[in-house]
């Protein structure tokens, strides 16, 4: 019993499990049973293939060499569970599924309160707050974003009662009840009244902004701005604010209180006693080392400074946030949404997660769940959702459950029919064909071809732009030295672009497919209500000639004048990318990871577009991103075998795969490619044609 106890307490903490992905395997064949007869699962992937991608699922990119080799030197036995203990672990995990998380709440930087949020979102991931912990800040928080960032979701939407309405039932539970606004659902069990009354909730929230101080917060007022019956139905006098209600039509009362919520209350508790127990400690340590500091002062009886000590506790207290109370009325939705009996919360999360993780969702759509889109294996949800809430809401657990699974680990139906396969993929017996979500392709790209740091020695690639530009001139025509203007230019926009860098280290000439990184821990310390952190996003070919111009504005000299000429420059192309999990989103809409499927967030249920197109098959073969990957840099091992004292073609192609395609070549891949470099003038030259072709091939783009 005791043994039984204790790893119900290391479930909360991520170190231990009451169920394994063995259960998850258990229910689903079960579940399959009479499909499997007639169409047998695949069989599983390799240790190659569930290493890349395990990474590309768990921390968004592809493993570097260096991770490769970590891996093949691990024990085979249970080397794949330990690669996933330590995934869970990598501080990439946090940002990769920020990502997931601002797609599903709809987190825009450009929003009020948005980058802020999207940091909060990104601290939460980090310390392991459970899932119900963060919904019911995000329902119920009230203020200004910048000491309270939670108030973020609601300010969105510029808290607007029947917007908000609709998002909170579809983000945390699956039900799209937003057309119930305006007639009662024509294919669900929800009417007009039932919409009206969860808007009632937020009826009393208003968002306030302060046109002085340019700040934008949320608070609540007494009259409700939701009344019954809706304008134009019946007798306009009698419109009165109408009571709210929550959908309760699903709800199913149970005679007793379920195992799965025993477990919870168990490590709940647990949990408790152990933090009551810490608080003592530090209380008695505190009162002791007030004792000692104080004794022999004379400050007052017994050598305490009691009025001293109270003024320093009141100091601390931030009266800002004070003022902003979480809404009443949203509390109690929060509440009831988050309920661990309301299976609606948590397996509709499961669903998302399982669907992001196998490719489909075991309710499809996955945001649509109502009485006649039944899921497709109702057990094998129930128990995750079960599991989710048992281990007190930990998205990690969720999460590995999953992705230890045989389930997770089955190959493609390659040579099956499109009949046998469609059946094989719906009924999970085969992973479906996945191609890497826009910011881990991003960052793949970046990870092969090791733009992370520079890899060209400064000067080596020196570079003339010609443009169109307005340049000084003095009264006797003499223009001011234009290399002046674009170093001045690049080291504006890079300190406007990063927080982290207080000063540019270098030059970076043109850019083209940048975003802003985003320093989230910084974001969540400042509290100064300044709108740059806020409206941080991808600089447009706008915002980078302001920066050129505010550099040219600062070197300005008396008497001198602009003129437009055509203007040559010389710049060090020597580019560093940073990661596309970290950017201001969504970005533009031209940038490389909107092109490849990044959603806008700012319409409900708007999902990634993971069709192919024209557009993205031209940025992969001439974009700048691809182009500067291929190339090969002085300062990466590369080149050594390439140009070096000990040069060896063959390991360089080796290598080349490795850092590519996360395996080693076959021998006819071998042979042609060394044919295919061989043949280039330098040998440097046709390895960056072999890289150029490695990354736009299909086994790069998509997940083995």
């Amino acid at each position: 019993m005791r043994a039984r106890w204790l790893s119900l307490v290391l479930v909360g903490f991520g170190i231990g499990s009451t169920a394994t992905s063995a259960e998850v395997d258990r229910i689903l064949n079960r579940e399959n049973k009479e499909v499997a007869a007639k169409h047998p699962a695949t069989g599983l992937i390799s240790d190659s293939a569930f290493l890349r991608r395990s990474y590309v699922d768990l921390i968004g990119r592809i493993p570097s060499v260096a991770e490769i080799k970590s891996f093949q030197a691990m024990p085979a036995a249970g080397r794949r569970g330990k690669l996933v203990d330590q995934l869970l672990k990598h501080p990439r995990f946090a940002d990769r599924w920020t990502v997931f998380f601002a797609d599903l709440f709809r987190v825009r930087s450009n929003a009020p309160g948005g980058t802020r949020l999207m940091a909060y979102i990104h601290q939460s991931l980090t310390k392991g707050k459970p899932y119900d912990v963060l919904c019911r800040e995000l329902i119920a928080a009230n203020g200004r974003s910048d000491y309270i960032p939670a108030a973020g979701f609601v300010l969105a939407d510029n808290a607007d009662p029947m917007a908000l309405a609709g998002i909170t039932a579809q983000v945390f539970m699956g039900i799209r009840i937003s057309c119930a606004q305006c007639h009662d659902h024509p294919f669900d069990v929800w009417k007009r009244k039932d919409f009206y009354e969860l808007a009632a909730f937020f009826g009393k929230t208003r968002r306030v902004q302060n046109r002085f101080a340019n700040v934008v917060y949320t608070t609540e007022v007494k009259q409700s701005s939701i009344l019954w019956p809706p304008e134009g139905v019946g007798d306009s006098d009698k419109r009165k604010p109408i009571a709210p209600r929550f959908l309760t039509r699903w709800a199913k009362k149970e005679t007793k209180q379920p195992s799965y919520i025993q477990r919870l209350n168990t490590l709940r508790l647990a949990a408790r006693n152990r933090q009551l127990a810490t608080l003592d400690r530090k209380k008695a340590e505190q009162s002791l080392d007030d004792l000692l500091n104080n004794a022999g002062k004379g400050a007052g009886k017994g050598g305490l400074n009691v009025r001293k000590e109270a003024k320093a506790a009141i100091r601390q207290i931030d009266v800002k946030a004070d003022l902003y109370r979480p809404s009443a009325l949203r509390k109690k939705l929060a509440t009831l949404i988050t309920d661990p009996r309301n299976r609606l919360f948590s397996e509709s999360l499961a669903n998302r997660v399982w669907s992001r993780l196998m490719g489909r969702g075991i309710v499809e759509p996955i945001d649509d769940f109502r009485r006649d889109n039944a899921p497709s294996h109702p057990q094998t949800l129930r128990f995750l959702g079960e599991e989710f809430v048992a281990s007190d809401f930990n998205f990690r657990h969720l999460v590995k459950l999953i992705i230890t699974s045989q389930a997770y680990q089955r190959r493609h139906a390659i040579g099956a029919s499109d009949a046998d396969r469609t059946i094989l993929e719906s009924r999970f017996l085969a992973a479906p064909m996945r191609r890497m979500m826009s910011e881990s392709l991003y960052d793949s790209i970046v990870t092969a071809g090791h733009l992370l740091q520079f890899k060209h020695l400064a000067g080596d690639n020196p570079r003339t732009v010609i443009q169109r530009r307005r340049v000084m001139v003095d009264d006797k025509g003499e223009s001011q030295k234009v290399a002046d203007f674009l170093s001045a230019g690049a080291a504006i926009g890079l300190q406007a672009m990063n927080l982290e860098e207080k000063k540019p280290k270098v030059s970076r000439g043109y850019e083209l497919e940048r975003s802003i990184e985003l320093n989230f821990a910084a974001i969540l310390k400042k509290k100064d209500g300044s709108p740059n952190v806020e409206q941080m996003r991808v600089m447009s070919k706008e915002e980078v000639e302001a920066a050129r111009m505010l550099a040219e504005n600062r070197v300005r000299k008396p008497g001198m004048k602009f003129v437009t000429k055509m203007v040559k420059a010389v710049v060090d192309d020597n580019p560093r990318y940073s990661s596309a999990l970290r950017m201001a989103s969504p970005a533009n809409e031209g940038h490389f990871v909107r092109i490849f499927g990044q959603p806008g967030r700012a319409d409900l249920g708007e999902m990634r577009d993971q069709t192919p197109s024209m557009r993205q098959a031209l940025m992969m073969l001439n974009g700048r991103l691809t182009h500067e990957a291929a190339r090969v840099g002085k300062l990466e091992p590369m080149y050594k075998l390439l140009r070096g004292p000990t040069t060896s073609v063959k390991k360089a192609v080796s290598l080349a795969y490795l850092q590519i395609l996360t395996r080693k070549p076959t021998a006819d891949e071998l042979k042609e490619a060394l044919a295919f470099v061989k043949a280039a003038k330098l040998a440097t030259e046709g390895m960056a044609d072999l890289r150029w072709v490695l990354l736009n091939c299909h086994e790069f783009r998509y997940l083995p």
